[in-house]
């Protein structure tokens, strides 16, 4: 695992994963995914996502953020995707799964979940999605393009970003942390053990203090923990 020369965390970043035209596959990443590391004074690395080279992640990274993205295919969890979807890249939902299987059994480095990153960690987990929110919840448009509505995590409340159709229905062996006023999941976490949250809305792209960089801060603030340990 690898601190930089300077002391900070190693922190990896799953990216989503495109394929413009057939056969032209690329792996792309907001950069402020990048940037909010960053500032919260990690150092943010892109990671190919290639499943077999999981090993290797896992030993030169001090953390990792599970990024956002469209929507899980549900026939990999015991499912049917609901034909409103839009489903990831295979590679992708397979490089998400395969990462945090390990990451879930090594139990031991912190690890962040955004949007689609905190539902691909409840399906991991056993849980189970909402898959088109228009059709189950009357204020479906309070979380979609990038509309900002209020949160309340732990002691921490104030108002995020969010742009969803789909939510955790069940966290599975994880615990529900957050639940917003109209009832859709906002926040999972393993109930013991080193940091290990997702949260449905977009950190990254949140202006609230707590609940936007504070978010990233309390993350790298674990990973450079687990380090120095």
């Amino acid at each position: 695992m690898g601190m930089t020369s300077g002391g900070k965390p190693v922190i990896g970043i799953a990216p989503d994963v495109v394929e413009p035209k057939p056969g032209s596959v690329r792996a792309v990443c907001p950069l402020a995914y990048a940037e909010a590391v960053s500032r919260a004074g990690g150092w943010p690395v892109v990671l190919p996502p290639i499943v077999e080279l999981i090993p290797e992640h896992l030993e030169r990274c001090d953390g990792f953020v599970l990024t956002g993205g469209d929507d899980p295919r549900m026939e990999a969890f015991g499912g049917k995707t609901h034909p409103k979807a839009t489903p990831v890249h295979p590679l992708r939902q397979a490089f998400d799964t395969a990462l945090l299987r390990a990451l879930m059994e090594d139990r031991e480095t912190p690890t962040l979940g955004v949007c689609l990153g905190m539902q691909m960690m409840a399906l991991v987990a056993g849980g189970s999605m909402e898959q088109h929110l228009p059709e189950t919840l009357a204020t479906a448009d309070r979380h979609w393009g990038n509309a900002k509505h209020p949160v309340r995590l732990g002691e921490i409340s104030g108002t995020v970003t969010s742009h969803h159709r789909q939510a955790v229905r069940d966290a599975g062996s994880l615990r529900v942390a957050a639940v917003s006023e109209d009832g859709v999941v906002e926040a999972i976490e393993r109930p013991d053990g080193p940091f290990f949250l997702g949260v449905q809305w977009h950190p990254e792209r949140t202006e609230d203090p707590a609940l936007g960089p504070g978010i990233f801060e309390r993350f790298v603030r674990a990973c450079a923990g687990r380090r120095s340990s």
